[in-house]
């Protein structure tokens, strides 16, 4: 089975995905991540919306997974035997924001113990890291902004909404002024950026 990412917004699945994706007899994959890839689907391809995630490791070999962004990042990818990488909303968000990735931490704050991904990605912002973090509906910023009141240097907060669509908004603030929560398409970066 392989998993495709098809990138976190419209126009961002790579040339790889694309071929495999025209290829594939089978595919499976959430509503959002068969739409992004809709343009590219065969005629006569079986397309099965993937309500159950248990059941992945039942499909055949054949079978393409769509999932969106990267399958690596948070996503589908351990349960593939091969996998084709997507262009992911922490990718768009650095370049968006002009984070170099490399100063960049991953904290994964969606549908997880919440105080638990704040208090990491303190931890990471005060050692000069920049915390990415996959967030969900449930993530509020203030949690995040008073974790980090008080550190010293220009820490911001960024909620990167919709990346990739036509109506992507990113709204900036600080540890004392926090940008409101996104929608269930969004991320929060936070640290000391130029």
């Amino acid at each position: 089975m392989k998993v495709v990412g098809v990138g976190c917004g419209p126009g961002m699945l790579t040339e790889e995905a694309i071929r495999v994706i025209r290829a594939a007899a089978e595919i499976h994959g959430s509503r959002r991540a068969i739409e992004l890839a809709r343009a590219h689907i065969p005629e006569g391809c079986r397309v099965v919306e993937i309500r159950d995630y248990g059941t992945l490791t039942g499909l055949p070999a054949r079978a393409v997974v769509l999932s969106t962004g990267d399958p690596m990042l948070a996503g589908l990818g351990r349960t593939g035997t091969a996998v084709v990488p997507g262009i992911s909303s922490l990718q768009v968000a650095a370049a968006r924001l002009g984070i170099p990735l490399t100063r960049i931490v991953v904290v994964d704050a969606h549908a997880r113990d919440r105080a638990e991904a704040v208090d990491r990605a303190a931890g990471e912002i005060r050692r000069g890291r920049v915390a990415f973090l996959l967030t969900d509906p449930e993530f509020d910023p203030a949690a995040l902004a008073a974790a980090l009141r008080g550190m010293p240097g220009r820490i911001r907060i960024a909620v990167c909404d919709r990346l990739g669509y036509p109506d992507e908004e990113i709204t900036t603030g600080t540890p004392e002024h926090p940008p409101g929560p996104g929608s269930s398409l969004s991320c929060t970066v936070a640290g000391e950026w130029e």
